[in-house]
């Protein structure tokens, strides 16, 4: 993979205050995103998932495992950002909002091979930038193999039943093939037919006989770690107040943490524009709530080159907990870009 050296010009965030207007166009993410995620700020609401594999308006919700819907949200995305309409869920008048973009792009040519026995109908991938979102059918078979167009081994995957009510299934590379999370507030689960008990190569992902997987039709978001660009990776808590340091090699722009093991408990999320420097607490969202954006005082610290917990709030450091996270960068550690090498700096 090549090493990125403007991050955004794969993943952004962008922030804006409803008008109630229908056809209001959200512009400034800086490219014509595949992946958009809506979360209100400022009073509850489902969080939204559209993409351009499934189309829009076609909707799912990490907080809930209903099926798709085609309510009328989102209504296009734009060489710029997005299209949404009146819904409260996306557009209230004078409500806050926040929409988390990514961009992936080919459509065409993914790589399968002799051991690949689904090959997904439509598709997404960047192999610069580490994702692939694959929309395939399950054949209820243990040991199916699913090709992602990654080029490279996933670290996390994401997939939801796109017309089941399964959970979300949530497979890590710190979790390993015998388990796998849900958009929920449980620790990490034990299913082999979720994953098959088989780790996923450069070609394909491996499902077994789960509803969750491999039963129906269903949408995949999968993610490799890309130098300067993102993380997929683990920590251990150590419930004290100047908390764990956590080593990404970039400055990140946003940070998603679920503890595993020790207790059961939220996901949480934090961003750079919402949160945009370091202070005495972090306002934070929840992908498996549809609560509004809360503050902690138990922070999280964007830092040149990693993200940094305090406190012993068991969500992010919790002492002898084990944790997950995915991250994407706002800026790498040094990048090139510019007159020679240039270190980042903190918040």
């Amino acid at each position: 993979m090549a090493i990125i050296d403007k991050p955004s010009d794969y993943f952004n965030t962008v922030l804006w205050t409803g008008n109630g207007n229908a056809g209001t166009n959200i512009t400034g993410v800086g490219f014509q995103p595949n992946w958009v995620w809506i979360k209100r700020r400022s009073a509850v609401e489902f969080n939204v998932w559209n993409d351009s594999v499934r189309g829009v308006p076609k909707n799912l919700y990490s907080n809930s495992t209903q099926v798709q819907d085609s309510g009328n949200l989102m209504s296009a995305i734009i060489s710029d950002g997005f299209t949404v309409q009146t819904d409260n869920s996306v557009n209230a008048n004078s409500s806050t909002y926040v929409a988390w973009n990514w961009l992936a792009g080919t459509t065409s040519g993914i790589a399968t091979n002799g051991a690949t026995t689904i090959t997904p109908a439509a598709y997404s991938f960047n192999q610069t930038s580490g994702i692939s979102i694959v929309n395939y059918d399950g054949n209820d078979t243990a040991g199916a193999k699913v090709a992602h167009g990654l080029g490279t081994t996933p670290d996390m995957m994401i997939v939801k039943a796109m017309n089941s009510t399964a959970h979300w299934a949530i497979y890590h590379k710190a979790m390993g093939n015998t388990h796998y999370m849900q958009f929920d507030t449980n620790a990490q689960l034990d299913d082999a037919g979720v994953w098959n008990d088989t780790s996923p190569d450069s070609v394909n992902f491996t499902v077994g006989q789960s509803d969750k997987t491999n039963l129906v039709t269903y949408i995949a978001y999968c993610f490799a770690d890309v130098p300067n660009y993102s993380k997929f990776g683990s920590y251990v808590g150590n419930g004290d107040n100047s908390g764990a340091f956590i080593y990404t090699g970039f400055k990140p722009a946003f940070v998603m943490i679920k503890i595993t093991a020790g207790q059961t408990d939220n996901w949480i999320m934090q961003d750079n524009k919402i949160n945009s420097f370091n202070g005495a607490s972090s306002q934070r969202l929840r992908p498996n709530s549809s609560g509004a954006e809360f503050s902690s005082s138990n922070e999280i610290d964007l830092l040149s080159n990693g993200f940094k917990t305090h406190g012993n709030d068991g969500e992010i450091n919790g002492s002898g907990y084990s944790y997950i996270y995915m991250a994407f960068a706002e800026n790498p550690f040094v990048t090139s870009t510019g007159n020679g090498s240039i270190p980042t700096t903190a918040r």
